[in-house]
C-alpha cells in the first residue's frame, strides 16, 4: 500500500519546537502524505516557520482569522481530508521514522479502520521520562482486554490523538465534534465512535516522542494528584462523567440500544451523585454495569469515593499525609 496518507496539525503558539515536528514528518519512511496545517490564530513566529514550507507541494497551510480552539481546530482539519486515510499530529512531538509506515502496515494486514498506540513520554530536549505512556498511565491492560469490544473508548480515553490512523469512512459519524464537555475532546469522540462501528488495532511499539513541556494542551499530568481535599477528587470524578454522558446521550445514533440505555441510567446516577454529601446506597446496580470491567483496585477506588465519600475521606487524609512525609507532597 502507498496511497496517499493526509497528516493533520494543529498549531498555536508552537514556535519553540514546531519545525522540528514537521521536519520528523517530513522525514518519514513513508513519503506519500499531505501535510494538512491550520494555525489557530498565533501570536508568536508560528506563522512565520510555516511561510518557510509553504512552496513545499507535499503541505498545505491555512490561517485561521479568529481563535477556534484546539477541538474545532481540528475539525476545521478534519473537513479538509481527502484522501481515504489520515492521521494526527501535535505542533511539539517528534515522530520517529517508521511511524507512518508501521501504522499502515498494521491498518493493512489486520484489515483494520483505525489503529493507536503508545508513546514514549520526554522532556521538552527530546530526554526519556517513561518509556511507555500507557503503562504509566495504567491504560495498556485496559487496552490489551477490551480492544475491539465496546468498552475499549466508553468509561475513559485510551486513545492518544497523536498516535491515530484512520479511514475517512468514518468521518460522516465523528463529525461534528462535540464541544458540550471539556472532557470530551477530539480523540476521545474519534475513537469511541470508531471502537462502536469499526474495528481497532493497537501498535505496543513506540514510535512518537510524546514531549512535555509547560504549554501541553493534554498531557501526562493527573490533575487529581494535585487536591487536597476528597471533595475535589469526587467533584472531579462526577463533573468529568457527567460530561461524557451528556454528550453520550445527545449523539445516541453512534451507540447500539444497550448502551443508549444505560448512557441515560448513568447520567441520571451522576447527577444524583452530586446530592450525596457522605454516602450512597441507590443506582449500585448502575455503577457496576459501568466498572465491571476495570481492574479491582479502580473499581474499589470509584466505588467508595463515588458512594462512601465519609469513608474515602479518613482514607485520602492517610494517604496525603504518608506521601508528605515521604515528602512527595
Amino acid at each position: 500500500m502507498n496511497e496517499k496518507i493526509d497528516v493533520l496539525m494543529a498549531t498555536y503558539n508552537g514556535e519553540k519546537y514546531l519545525k522540528e515536528q514537521i521536519d520528523s514528518i517530513l522525514n518519514q519512511t513513508y513519503q506519500n502524505i499531505h501535510l494538512i496545517i491550520s494555525d489557530d490564530c498565533s501570536t508568536d513566529k508560528t506563522r512565520e516557520i510555516l511561510k518557510t514550507y509553504e512552496e513545499n507541494e507535499r503541505i498545505s497551510v491555512f490561517y485561521q482569522e479568529k481563535n477556534l480552539g484546539y477541538v474545532k481546530n481540528f475539525e476545521f482539519l478534519l473537513k479538509q481530508v481527502e484522501n481515504n486515510l489520515y492521521m494526527l499530529s501535535d505542533q511539539d512531538d517528534f515522530w520517529m521514522p517508521e511511524k507512518i509506515e508501521k501504522s499502515v502496515e498494521k491498518l493493512q494486514n489486520e484489515n483494520l479502520d483505525l489503529v493507536f498506540g503508545d508513546l514514549e513520554v520526554v522532556d521538552e530536549n527530546l530526554n526519556t521520562i517513561y518509556n511507555s505512556f500507557s503503562k504509566f498511565m495504567l491504560l495498556d491492560r485496559k487496552i490489551k482486554r477490551e480492544l475491539n469490544t465496546n468498552k475499549l473508548q466508553y468509561l475513559y480515553n485510551c486513545m492518544t490523538g497523536c498516535t491515530i490512523l484512520s479511514k475517512k469512512e468514518f468521518l460522516d459519524k465523528i463529525l461534528p465534534l462535540p464541544t458540550n464537555s471539556k472532557y470530551m475532546i477530539h480523540d476521545y469522540w474519534m475513537g469511541l465512535v470508531i471502537s462502536l462501528n469499526g474495528k481497532v488495532g493497537y501498535l505496543e511499539e513506540t514510535y512518537i516522542k510524546y514531549r512535555q513541556h509547560g504549554n501541553n494542551q493534554v498531557g501526562t499530568d493527573k490533575i487529581s494528584h494535585k487536591f487536597k481535599k476528597l471533595e475535589q477528587v469526587r467533584n472531579l470524578f462526577i463533573d468529568v462523567k457527567l460530561g461524557i454522558f451528556e454528550t453520550y446521550v445527545q449523539n445516541p445514533n453512534i451507540f447500539p440500544e444497550e448502551l443508549q440505555l444505560l448512557n441515560q441510567k448513568a447520567l441520571d446516577y451522576f447527577k444524583m451523585l452530586q446530592t450525596k454529601k457522605h454516602f450512597n446506597f441507590k443506582g449500585w446496580s448502575i455503577f457496576y454495569k459501568l466498572y465491571k470491567t476495570e481492574t479491582f483496585l479502580y473499581f474499589i477506588e470509584n466505588f467508595v469515593i463515588l458512594n462512601m465519600p465519609f469513608l474515602a475521606k479518613i482514607a485520602f487524609h492517610i494517604r496525603l499525609f504518608i506521601l508528605k512525609l515521604l515528602g512527595k507532597r
